[in-house]
């Protein structure tokens, strides 16, 4: 008799006719689930749908965010919950089972395939597991948008022997990958609107570097005294329109944003002379968009400032600076968010989920940093995850050093900050949990020349008071990241398959079909140190790996040191789950 685990992949058995999904009818976690899982037909693919099969789906944070939030959330806004329900799940592992009539000779029965969420089809998004049925289902049929999308398909081929898990935490590692990507823009925006802020006299250099990519649109001058006037095309002529205003007080700034940018905000802002705290927050609040903030300056500021650090996260705002007083050394002594070779890097939430997935590829790059701090306010988690990651680094020439500041105390953790840096602070900073008062606290620590990357998803609109004087008198960076695109998918898979980034390593928990409404509340409560992953066709109540020898002991028996997910454990759950038509 065929083996049951090589019928499923071949698909040698008849298909059911139902397909068990669980959708959102109402916002709020507590009701996900309440009703239990829907009953519906599996759906038969048009002559431009592909009809797959979900393998595995991990459960992760931003879905929490989804189901909380339901059609207040921006990808699904207005949207009737209860007359047309939303499918979560974007990070699957997908089978094709039929392609139709137009996709039959590119899309085969059998084919493991994995998709890029972040959608765009025709200049709209329309991501999968949002606006797009996702994966918290049995089946899911995809169309036109992602077979024909704005960056080409959204489908990306996995090698046969790639573990369904495995594949499904490729998306959560691929949002780390694209982390450390970021590319800061090194000039004005070309076309855009750039606001020029002279609040001191000054020898400035407004010189041709900072319109290498092209000239703005509009360039605004505010309180403009003669000498920068006659400086401000030095670079031998430009296009963008000179317009001239009084000098800008803080209540004049909305008003300025919505007459000259339709209230979309400003691309550039630059700051000539050292600002009040009060005109750089109303600036900040002003900003579009992927804008830039520059000041130029030698002297601090009279207090820190509060700045908006969920839209440094999610709409990647730049503040930079220099005390040289040329505008393009703001700009282009920037730093990328690669982290620095050789140097000394924190992660603050290192023990959660996506933590744990920053920290081992920081501990196994060949040129990452030499100097690892991760902290965690939950020893357990910390423990976990210094035993998956301590003997790698070590292996690769790198010193880390876990802490809970809370039982550690405030001399004690200061102590070991100041022992692993030598008192020079770091030169990268991970947030990696959404709480303002760490960033705050943290960004301190930063060595000259230091990076901050916001990673966690603190809300838009929520502020943080920090020393926005050391972006020009010390280099400090703060910049966030949020998603990723196709290119670092592709990028992330191909590590995957060669053993490079251990996805898998990242799993905590796994159950069945039966466990997905669990699964997401889990999730919500952080209850497990690592991912949650779900095999849609099998039943399984939700399980830790290390409580599956009460459950599975067969599958447990195949972990690694009893705790870490292997290939050979999901071959075993599979075998002794699966039951096929």
């Amino acid at each position: 008799m065929t083996d049951i685990l090589t019928r499923y992949k071949t698909l040698d058995y008849d298909l059911p006719k139902e397909n068990l999904a669980w959708r959102m009818h109402e916002a709020g976690v507590d009701n996900f689930g309440k009703d239990g899982v829907d009953v519906l037909p599996v759906p038969k693919p048009g002559p431009d749908e592909v009809l797959l099969r979900v393998d595995a789906v991990g459960i992760c944070f931003s879905d929490i965010k989804l189901i909380n939030q339901g059609s207040n959330h921006l990808r699904i806004a207005g949207r009737d919950l209860a007359q047309n329900p939303v499918t979560p799940g974007h990070e699957p592992a997908l089978t094709v089972i039929e392609a139709g009539e137009n996709y039959k000779d590119i899309y085969k029965p059998g084919d493991r395939m994995m998709i890029q969420p972040d959608i765009y089809y025709k200049g709209v998004n329309i991501s999968f597991g949002y606006a797009m049925d996702g994966a918290m289902q049995q089946f899911v049929i995809v169309g036109d948008p992602v077979l024909k999308g704005d960056e080409g398909c959204y489908l990306f081929p996995l090698k046969p022997e790639t573990g369904y898990a495995e594949a499904a935490l490729v998306e959560p590692w691929t949002c780390v990958v694209a982390a450390y990507r970021i590319k800061p823009r090194r000039h004005l925006k070309p076309g855009g609107t750039t606001l020029i802020v002279e609040v001191e006299e000054g020898n400035w250099v407004i010189d041709g570097g900072a319109c290498s990519g092209g000239a703005p649109g509009k360039i605004i001058l505010a309180g403009a005294s003669e000498g920068l006037k006659s400086r401000i095309c030095g670079c031998g002529g430009c296009s963008a329109e000179v317009i001239e205003v009084g000098k800008l007080q803080p209540e004049h700034i909305k008003a300025l944003t919505q007459e000259r940018t339709g209230d979309k905000g400003f691309d550039d802002v630059i700051i000539l002379g050292t600002p009040t705290p009060d005109l750089v927050e109303a600036l900040s609040t002003n900003l579009a968009r992927r804008a830039v903030m520059a000041i130029l300056a030698d002297k601090p500021m009279a207090r820190p400032v509060s700045i908006d650090v969920g839209r440094v996260h999610y709409d990647y705002i730049d503040y930079i600076g220099t005390n040289t007083g040329k505008v393009s050394d703001a700009y282009g002594k920037s730093r990328d968010s690669a982290l620095l070779p050789g140097g000394a890097a924190w992660f603050l939430g290192a023990a959660g989920p996506m933590g744990q997935m920053h920290v081992q590829r920081a501990a196994k790059m060949s040129d990452g940093p030499r100097k690892i701090l991760c902290t965690d306010v939950d020893s357990a988690r910390l423990n976990y995850l210094k035993s998956g990651v301590e003997q790698v680094a070590k292996e690769n020439g790198v010193e880390i050093v876990f802490v809970n500041p809370v039982e550690a105390g405030q001399e004690a953790f200061d102590q070991a900050i100041s022992d692993l840096t030598g008192g020079r602070g770091f030169d990268d900073i991970v947030v990696l949990t959404p709480l303002p008062v760490l960033v705050e606290g943290a960004h301190k620590h930063l060595a000259d020349g230091g990076l901050m990357n916001i990673f966690a998803g603190i809300p838009r609109g929520i502020g943080a008071t920090l020393d926005l004087s050391a972006s020009y008198m010390r280099g400090s960076r703060f910049t966030g990241s949020s998603g990723s695109r196709p290119q670092d998918m592709l990028d992330t898979l191909h590590f995957t398959e060669t053993g490079e980034l251990p996805t898998r390593s990242s799993m905590a928990a796994v159950g069945g079909i039966d466990a997905m409404a669990d699964g997401v509340k889990a999730v919500q409560a952080a209850k497990f140190p690592g991912k949650t992953v779900i095999f849609p066709h099998i039943q399984m109540p939700l399980t830790a790996l290390t409580e599956l020898d009460k459950v599975a002991p067969n599958v447990y028996a195949k972990l690694r040191d009893g705790k870490f997910w292997t290939q050979e454990a999901e071959d075993e759950l599979l075998r002794s789950s699966l039951r096929l038509g």
